[in-house]
């Protein structure tokens, strides 16, 4: 097939399956070296040879998957899209190689889990708490993230549940979503603020305080500019956006800012007299979070085990409130 040929016809099923695993390595490479060389070299290959897997994969494919540039490759749109269809294969070889080779040696495999902090954290520690006691071998790996960047995680398949919430209502199509809790909220500041106390300051009162928000795609962001646009109010002090609370609580104790909180992120440190609780007028609620899943993609047997435990945990959260 010439390099500028590209067919109309539909892509059949057959054709996918004549890519061996090293043309999905190639193509992985190719993907981030961008040049026909370096991966090449990468391979341990010549480069007429490497040329030529490329030629057989867009003839397989019927399609011009790159550019060819003076100084390297360029994907086009097809090309983007088979580079992601490559990563994600290749990913999924791997975690089948590690998770097949430690159940061979007596292992329980592994669950990679992506959690945002507050109330899920709490709840999340209890689960691999338990987890571990039923299930010793089992490796448990957490990334820490706002809902927004582990939805993306999740499509990627770099972590095998979410515990967060959508960020967007389309994401229903593609994930399935089973609630585990509801979540407090807490307007916090440092210890001395001027604000502390019995007294409840309104909302126009707060406006006219700095503030720490989280970033504009996060669920509890949304909150709060729900919150002030709703009456017409807007702040007028002062914002830093930080997705960080150990940067919000430095920042907390060393100057007058407020910040909206989960209240379960907190309570520590309110009680151990590094914050204070600002007894606002503020709504206490935030959106329930769950547990997140690909929709008609089975969980492995490690990530089933770990959602009985954290369901289990829940339930019985809510029989204890």
């Amino acid at each position: 097939m010439s390099s500028d040929k590209i067919t109309g016809k539909p892509l059949a099923l057959a054709q996918v399956s004549r890519l061996r695993f090293r043309h999905l390595q190639f193509l992985d490479i190719l993907g981030k070296t961008r040049n026909l060389r370096l991966t090449a070299e990468q391979m341990h290959i010549t480069q007429p040879a490497a040329t030529k897997i490329l030629v057989d994969i867009e003839d397989m494919l019927e399609s011009r998957l790159f550019d060819r540039l003076p100084r390297g490759m360029r994907p086009n749109e097809l090309g983007l899209f088979t580079l992601r269809y490559a990563h994600s294969a290749l990913d999924g070889h791997r975690k089948f190689v590690d998770e097949f080779s430690t159940l061979k040696q007596g292992g329980h495999g592994h669950v990679t889990i992506g959690a945002i902090s507050g109330s899920a954290a709490h709840l999340l520690i209890a689960a691999v708490a338990e987890l571990q006691r039923l299930r010793p071998l089992l490796v448990v790996k957490v990334l820490e993230q706002s809902s927004d960047q582990l939805i993306v995680w999740l499509a990627e398949r770099r972590i095998d549940v979410m515990i967060g919430r959508f960020t967007d209502e389309s994401q229903r199509d593609q994930f399935q979503y089973e609630r585990l809790a509801g979540e407090g909220l807490q307007v916090t500041a440092g210890v001395h603020h001027p604000l502390r106390g019995p007294h409840a300051p309104g909302l126009a009162e707060l406006s006219n305080w700095p503030w720490i928000l989280y970033p504009t795609s996060t669920a509890l962001r949304k909150v709060s500019d729900d919150i002030f646009s709703g009456t017409g109010l807007s702040l007028t002090a002062g914002i830093v956006e930080t997705p960080s609370f150990l940067f919000a609580l430095e920042l907390m104790q060393s100057t007058n800012m407020l910040s909206l909180q989960p209240a379960a992120l907190v309570d520590k440190y309110v009680r151990r007299g590094l914050l204070t609780r600002i007894a606002a007028d503020f709504p206490d609620r935030m959106p329930d979070f769950g547990l997140i899943t690909l929709q008609g993609e089975p969980p492995s047997p490690a990530a089933l085990a770990f959602m009985d435990v954290i369901r289990t945990m829940a339930d019985h959260g809510a029989e204890t409130a």
